[in-house]
């Protein structure tokens, strides 16, 4: 990391312990640690992130709102370097942004408790829900197409077309499923083509770590805005589904350790509906449960077309990474479907009992 980075924040990177920090796996994140103050700097992935700038934007954008409309709301905004930026570009072509360190919080790799998805539901909820009046015309798309099912779908048939038969022959039982469960396609592209659930300012990437908690596991705020974009509540809801619901995570192959707890599921749909229920639409409240199996479907195919076109995407760190990532994937949306009248149930009951208690 360049020095003058820092100097272009009036940071002197002597008074600073720089360190590594964080789990996440695109963009390159540090801590600076001094006497006094802390702070978050980030070099953000341009592989990923062709445009840096609609980030900055976008986040500007909401911060701008959210400060004049709800001046309460803890937002974790970016900071300006001393010309009055908010990005700097080094002299290599690399983008970095500076961030607060929230003193006092912390942030979760896996959900160990009820509790913790529930506040991570509702924090989730609440950043959407106070955006509600909020232009979504204002939002740049930084990962256009991000969650949208028929290009995905697309995407896998034509990995099919040109993958080699080696692969093609060992993802045979994962390409079935596919087909298998190809009804979840079908009732995104009515629900989307139809317009039959609105645009909203959707996270889509509510994963736990990307809540800030405090010491008694209470939820501060959400943070990594980087995918803010308009979008459809699935998205956010559908991810927590499938990052939550599993004791064990998508890389896990052994699959009898895949499987959905119904009291995270519960958890979610109380915390998500403590704030959005007054204003999820009928048809929303209706797909809630679709929400999870359009987002875990959607990663199985995402994985298993990686492995069928080479691994050019995600990576492998050993032979059939991917494939057992699908396999894991398609394992947990076979339990949630099977789980999904239990679901529908609990979503009917949690809607009612959030209407009659508010808060």
């Amino acid at each position: 990391m360049p020095n003058n980075i820092l100097s272009q924040y009036g940071l002197n990177p002597s008074d600073y312990h720089i360190e590594s920090f964080g789990s996440g796996l695109i963009n390159h994140t540090f801590k600076l640690s001094g006497k006094i103050d802390e702070y978050i700097l980030q070099q953000i992935n341009v592989d990923v992130f062709k445009s840096p700038h609609s980030i900055a934007n976008n986040l500007i954008a909401l911060q701008t709102y959210l400060k004049k409309m709800h001046p309460d709301y803890f937002f974790v905004g970016m900071l300006p370097s001393t010309s009055g930026d908010f990005l700097i570009k080094s002299a290599s072509g690399e983008y970095y942004r500076l961030f607060p360190f929230v003193k006092g919080s912390k942030s979760l790799d896996f959900i160990n408790n009820d509790k913790e998805a529930f506040e991570a539901a509702k924090q989730f909820g609440k950043f959407t829900f106070l955006l509600n009046d909020f232009d979504i015309n204002l939002l740049e798309y930084t990962l256009p197409d991000f969650h949208n099912l028929k290009l995905r779908f697309q995407q896998f048939k034509t990995a099919c077309s040109n993958a080699v038969t080696e692969r093609i022959d060992r993802a045979h039982n994962e390409i079935k499923e596919v087909y298998n469960h190809k009804n979840i396609l079908q009732t995104y592209i009515q629900l989307t083509a139809n317009n039959e659930i609105p645009l909203r300012v959707i996270h889509h990437d509510t994963k736990i770590s990307n809540v800030l908690f405090d010491d008694k596991h209470r939820g501060i705020c959400v943070i990594d805005m980087d995918t803010v974009m308009p979008g459809y509540f699935l998205s956010d809801v559908g991810d927590m589904m499938r990052t939550y619901l599993s004791p064990a995570n998508e890389e896990e192959t052994d699959l009898s350790k895949v499987y959905v707890r119904e009291t995270v599921f519960s958890a979610i749909c109380r915390g998500y509906l403590s704030e959005m229920r007054s204003i999820l639409t009928k048809e929303e409240k209706e797909n809630f449960v679709f929400s999870g199996e359009f987002m875990i479907y959607m990663q199985a195919i995402r994985f298993l077309t990686d492995y069928l076109n080479k691994d050019v995407y995600y990576g492998a760190k050993y032979p059939d990474h991917n494939l057992n990532r699908a396999k894991n994937q398609f394992k947990l949306l076979n339990e949630y479907v099977l789980a999904k009248d239990k679901f529908r149930q609990l979503v009917i009951e949690t809607d009612e009992i959030t209407m009659a208690s508010p808060n």
